[in-house]
């Protein structure tokens, strides 16, 4: 399964690939907006968007690609690493 996390805090970013892998998935993080940020979403199995820490413009691209493409989002306020791995308990 392959996993796109947006949002969260710059430092964890290692910590969150790392926990995608330990459920078996393959992870992009993007903490901050990059260029041409909508290609490089990918086609990913899910989205996770941590909302408190990601810019409007991020999460209005995630929601234009995943309308374009099926696919499922997951949105959480919180960018702990256990709200993560909840979700991933739960699409795992």
């Amino acid at each position: 399964m392959s996993v796109v996390v947006i949002g969260g805090n710059d430092r964890m970013a290692s910590r969150y690939k790392d926990i995608c892998k330990a459920f078996n998935c393959k992870a992009k993080v993007f903490t901050q907006i990059p260029a041409d940020f909508e290609s490089k979403l990918g086609n990913p199995d899910l989205m996770v968007v941590f909302t408190n820490t990601c810019s409007h413009k991020m999460v209005a691209s995630v929601d234009k690609r995943s309308a374009k493409r099926d696919i499922p989002v997951v949105k959480i306020h919180n960018a702990s690493v256990n709200a993560l791995k909840s979700v991933l308990e739960q699409y795992g």
